[in-house]
């Protein structure tokens, strides 16, 4: 008996070779970290020397390519992750949710 493999889940959206949606939440978490960074190094220094918009750009890129290894090892990693998010949401307990 054949069975009909679905195109969405063999084949995830992607985004730089990366799951399309690992993507997204790396660009809004390295951003987010870099704004309070920014804020904070001109708090501290009183507006003379903030932090370089170029070690966001370095961040993401190179975190990006972390996750292209990982997204060539397991190509449902953007599955896996959003599966693991559903189940913290639901508060599943962690013996469970392993």
């Amino acid at each position: 008996m054949k069975q009909q493999v679905l195109k969405a889940l063999a084949n995830p959206a992607l985004l730089f070779y990366v799951p399309y949606s690992l993507a997204v939440i790396n660009f809004a978490v390295q951003f987010v970290i870099y704004m309070v960074m920014f804020v904070g190094s001109l708090l501290i220094s009183k507006g003379n020397d903030p932090i370089s918009p170029l070690f966001f750009l370095i961040s993401v890129i190179v975190v990006h390519c972390i996750m292209m290894v990982f997204a060539k090892r397991d190509p449902q990693l953007g599955q896996i992750v959003s599966a693991k998010i559903q189940l913290l949401k639901k508060r599943i307990p962690r013996r469970l949710a392993a």
